[in-house]
């Protein structure tokens, strides 16, 4: 059982975190003082230490340093509820693992807690690291960061397609710049990871890289969330907010689904965008913000321009570049090099090896149309990986039932004529109608590869209508 100690002056949470992370198999302890922490530090080994930045009898940088004499293995997480997150960054890159700003939700401290205890044990696995004294623990902390950073760079597939080519080298060309970046993308085409490619190669890159999806924001929260808070600015502000632009100060924030955002909000965007300032919800002082911008939109936000759903100014502010993503089934060469990525990444995660892709399977990759797109294969790979006993083949049993009935629908293409027989006079209307909506339903059964079921979504229709209209215009299926 891993022991832990939570050093926070206040009762409340200190009760809080020892319930909730003692409920989950952990040891834990509490004190409210710094003398006290390390006093309990000398006489019992703690794997992980949750301490409050700002203390009665001193701060979390003078006990990181105190902590780490006494044990420079115990694992550090910051809590702070304090403005400047600058000073946390200071501290992880003194030796903290992380940090954590207040409001505290259980469910993310769990999650950390339990990440940085399975990157404690792979690193000493992988480095065999032997016990150190505090002298060296920073060389220690150094290679840590080292392997941080390795891991990040391992999680990016560069495809082989033309598709793929073409979004790298627009990648690196708008990297080394301060342009506003508008990307856009199907859901699940990893408009995410695109943006952090970006803010990797930039100027920026050793600064924070923020990302916040504006989807799940309400109009209540939305302000809160991008600017931050004072105390007291509503009901339920307990602590000082910092939000989402002062974290990123001097890096990168990425807004995805930018689309979703408020009237309201996009006006105070479009002024913080113009001034390089923000203010915090219930405060009349205005913060300087240094941040580079990246939008997401899995729809063209010159459309929701038209459509009047998204100001024009905000979004020529934003537009100073585009980025294009492909969908997966228009990169059908770099499907390979996807697969063989995520099973590595799986076999990681489950600790096992998993089996050859049996050539059924490829072949129904390959005729997939993959309406999730990159998301939804890691997502296959995982279930068919966890599935398939270790070393076995992975057979069509182990895909989900949506894949198998999409590749049993679409054994065969679909034999269809060429061309609707017109009638009479073809400047009728209706017989010109017709060809249309013959040409068209054509058209998409061929893009997703006769797959009705995906057709009838593109179409906007039910499946039993598509049904009827392949009847009524005698096309064969």
């Amino acid at each position: 059982m891993k022991n832990i100690l939570i050093i926070d002056d206040e009762i409340n949470i200190c009760t809080l975190l020892s319930k909730f992370l003692s409920k989950h198999g952990f040891n834990v302890d509490t004190t409210m003082t710094g003398a006290a922490a390390l006093k309990m530090m000398k006489e019992k080994s703690f794997d992980l230490v949750l301490c409050d930045y700002r203390l009665k009898d001193t701060d979390g940088a003078q006990l990181l340093q105190d902590i780490r004499q006494i044990n420079p293995h115990t694992i550090v997480i910051i809590i702070t509820g304090y403005t400047d997150v600058r000073v946390a960054v200071e501290m992880v890159k003194n030796g903290a693992y992380d940090y954590l700003s207040k409001p505290l939700y259980p469910d993310e401290i769990l999650n950390l807690v339990h990440k940085a205890f399975a990157h404690k044990e792979s690193e000493m696995e992988r480095l065999a690291v032997q016990p150190v004294d505090a002298g060296s623990a920073p060389e220690a902390r150094e290679t840590l960061l080292s392997r941080n950073q390795q891991d990040k760079n391992d999680k990016y597939v560069y495809g082989e397609s033309d598709g793929a080519k073409e979004l790298i080298r627009q990648i690196k060309l708008v990297a080394p710049t301060d342009y506003s970046v508008i990307i856009f993308g199907e859901t699940g085409t990893g408009k995410e990871s695109v943006a952090h490619l970006i803010h990797h190669h930039s100027k920026r890159a050793e600064q924070p890289f923020v990302a916040l999806d504006c989807g799940s924001l309400s109009k209540e929260l939305a302000a809160s969330e991008l600017f931050g808070h004072e105390k007291g600015a509503f009901t339920g502000a307990i602590n000082t907010k910092i939000g989402a632009f002062e974290q990123a100060q001097g890096g990168t924030l990425f807004l995805d689904e930018i689309s979703n955002l408020s009237y309201d909000i996009q006006v105070a965007m479009l002024r913080v965008l113009q001034e390089k300032v923000i203010r915090r919800v219930g405060s009349l002082k205005e913060i300087p913000v240094d941040v580079r911008i990246i939008v997401a939109s899995n729809e063209k936000l010159s459309e929701s321009v038209q459509r009047g759903k998204f100001r024009e100014d905000l979004f020529h502010r934003f537009n100073e570049f585009t980025i294009y993503i492909p969908p997966l089934r228009e990169r059908s060469e770099d499907l390979p090099l996807f697969v063989t990525s995520f099973v590595k990444q799986v076999e990681r995660e489950l600790d096992k090896s998993c089996g050859k892709i049996s050539s059924e399977v490829w072949k129904c990759f390959q005729q997939y149309y993959w309406p999730g797109n990159i998301r939804e294969l890691k997502n296959v790979i995982r279930r068919a990986c966890l599935l398939t006993p270790e070393m076995q083949e992975i057979t069509m049993a182990a895909l989900p039932l949506e894949m198998k009935e999409a590749f049993t629908q679409t054994a065969e293409e679909m034999p269809v004529s060429g061309e609707l027989a017109i009638m009479a006079n073809d400047n009728d209307l209706k017989t010109v109608a017709l060809q249309a909506e013959y040409n068209k339903i054509i058209n998409v059964l061929k893009e997703v590869k006769y797959n009705k079921t995906k057709a009838a979504q593109l179409l906007n229709i039910d499946r039993k209508t598509l049904y009827n209209k392949l009847r009524l215009l005698n096309i064969n299926y």
